[in-house]
C-alpha cells in the first residue's frame, strides 16, 4: 500500500524552506510515496487528512504554533504518524512551544562561528540510518541545542575552543530518532540551505531517517 506524507513548510526564507521540501518531495515520490505540500500549518487542525498519514515532514522556521495546530500534530503523532525534519525547519520551530520541542527533543540556541567547517561523527554505524557511512565534512552551520539525554543519537559533532572557548570539546548530537507515543521522530541538524545536501551523508541520512519514521 503506498505510504502518504504531508510536507509543510514556511517560515524564515533563509533556510530555503521551500527549496529544501521540493528536494525531499521528489526523492519520496520517486520512493513511491503519495505526498502532499502544504505552506500552511492549518494543515494540522484537519483531522481527516491528519489521520490519514503515515509520515509528517516539516520544515517551518521559528514562527509560532496555535495551541489548536500543536495539538493537532501532536496527537497525530502519538497515534503512530511518523514526524521527521531537519535543521531549522524542525529544531528550530515555534521556541515558545515546549511540548512540540519535547516532542522533537531538542531546541536550537547557537551556531557558534556561523558558517564553518566541522566533521560530523557516526556515532551508531550499525543502525540502518547511517550504516555504510564514515565520517564527513560540512560546510554550515554547527548547531548547538539544549537536548533530550535520552535521544538515541545516531551521528554527532565535537566543538573545539575557536569561536566559544568555554565549549571546547563538547560533543552535540547531529542525527537522532526516538519516539512520541506510537510514532516516531527522526531530526537531522544538517541542511541550513538547500546545497547542503549536496553532500550526499547529509541527503542520504536525512531521506533515510524520513523513511525509518513512515507509519
Amino acid at each position: 500500500m503506498m505510504k502518504k506524507v504531508l510536507f509543510v513548510w514556511g517560515g524564515w526564507e533563509g533556510h530555503e524552506p521551500k527549496a529544501c521540501t521540493d528536494l525531499f518531495a521528489l526523492h519520496l515520490g520517486q520512493l513511491g510515496y503519495d505526498v502532499i505540500v502544504s505552506d500552511s500549518l492549518d494543515s494540522y487542525l484537519d483531522a481527516d487528512l491528519m489521520a490519514s498519514l503515515d509520515l509528517i515532514v516539516q520544515c517551518y522556521t521559528m514562527s509560532q504554533i496555535t495551541p489548536e495546530q500543536e495539538h493537532g500534530l501532536l496527537e497525530t503523532i502519538k497515534a503512530g504518524t511518523g514526524f521527521a525534519g531537519w535543521h531549522g525547519g524542525m529544531i528550530d520551530a515555534f521556541r515558545n512551544s515546549t511540548e512540540y520541542q519535547f516532542m522533537v527533543g531538542a531546541q536550537w540556541v547557537a551556531h557558534p562561528g556561523n558558517i564553518i567547517d566541522y566533521t560530523v561523527q557516526i556515532t551508531k554505524p550499525l543502525d540502518p540510518i547511517v550504516a555504510g557511512l564514515a565520517d564527513f565534512a560540512m560546510h554550515s552551520e554547527q548547531y548547538l541545542m539544549h537536548i533530550d539525554p535520552s535521544l538515541e543519537v545516531l551521528a554527532a559533532t565535537t566543538f573545539t575552543a575557536e569561536h566559544c572557548a568555554w565549549i571546547d570539546g563538547l560533543v552535540m548530537p547531529v542525527a537522532w530518532k526516538k519516539r512520541w507515543g506510537q510514532g516516531k521522530v527522526f531530526a537531522c541538524a544538517l541542511g541550513h540551505v538547500r546545497q547542503d545536501f549536496d553532500v550526499p551523508e547529509a541527503l542520504a541520512i536525512t531521506l533515510r531517517g524520513m523513511q525509518w519514521a513512515t507509519r
